[in-house]
């Protein structure tokens, strides 16, 4: 099983370095199809988030520079998000969050295909308290259902805040260390974190990630969408296969 779970780490990392999420969108459902529950599922990702999203960050921090106050922001409201998603996970069934993760792969994938790939308007400039609302809330949906939040962050900085898509992808992955961390302490506080199934993940995802990283440079914006659209399309269907 640990080479298995160490296999799933660079599949994982490559995915949140190309993608700029936090891996849990390709990590749970690889999780749930070898016998995880989805708790368990939730905690082997959120350490392993923590593992790809500060290497990943640290790869992008030159490509990244340009919206990073916004990512701090950010960052703030979904760390108070992600220290709040410990006491909502023991609250709820599995199911429920397998449908949660569903509800929110629907609304990415709509609002990234109406989103250009290149913006041709200026990003729009938002007040910071409602950076830090919006911040918290990925935060907590996105630690209850085991990812780092760029998959939803992502939609939004596009399809609202004008961000470039490669950008948005960027500082999504940067997002990820602040919900993540938060998620970690939250969850290893509740006594729910795995942490030598996290670990073996969340090295093996230090590989990935690299490379994840290299090849998203050298993809075309208007294919990279392509690749993100496909990326959530096949993960909908397997929770839809799996949930349903």
């Amino acid at each position: 099983m640990s080479l298995e779970l160490a296999l799933f780490g660079i599949i994982t990392g490559f995915s949140s370095g190309f993608f700029g999420i936090g891996g849990g969108t390709i990590l749970v459902p690889l999780l749930l199809a070898t016998g995880f529950v989805m708790k368990e599922a939730v905690a082997i990702s959120i350490m392993q988030m923590v593992f790809s999203s500060v290497y990943g960050s640290f790869l992008n921090a030159k490509r990244a520079k340009d919206v990073i106050k916004d990512g701090v922001i950010l960052g703030i409201g979904g760390s108070i998000g992600g220290l709040l998603s410990g006491y909502f996970v023991p609250n709820v069934s599995n199911e429920f969050l397998q449908y949660l993760f569903i509800a929110i792969l629907i609304f990415t994938i709509i609002r990234i295909f109406y989103s250009p790939a290149i913006q041709t308007e200026n990003v729009q400039i938002r007040n910071t308290y409602i950076l830090i609302l919006i911040g918290a809330v990925i935060g907590v949906l996105a630690m209850s259902i085991g990812v780092g939040g760029s998959i939803l962050l992502t939609p939004i900085l596009v399809g609202y805040l004008r961000y470039d898509l490669k950008a948005a992808t960027a500082l999504g992955l940067f997002f990820v260390i602040f919900s993540s961390v938060a998620g970690f302490i939250s969850t290893s506080y509740q006594g729910q974190m795995l942490f030598v199934e996290g670990a073996t993940v969340g090295i093996g995802s230090l590989i990935g990630v690299y490379f994840g990283i290299k090849v998203k440079d050298m993809v075309k914006a208007t294919s990279y969408k392509n690749y993100i659209l496909l990326l959530n399309v096949v993960v909908l269907a397997i929770m839809l296969y799996k949930t349903i």
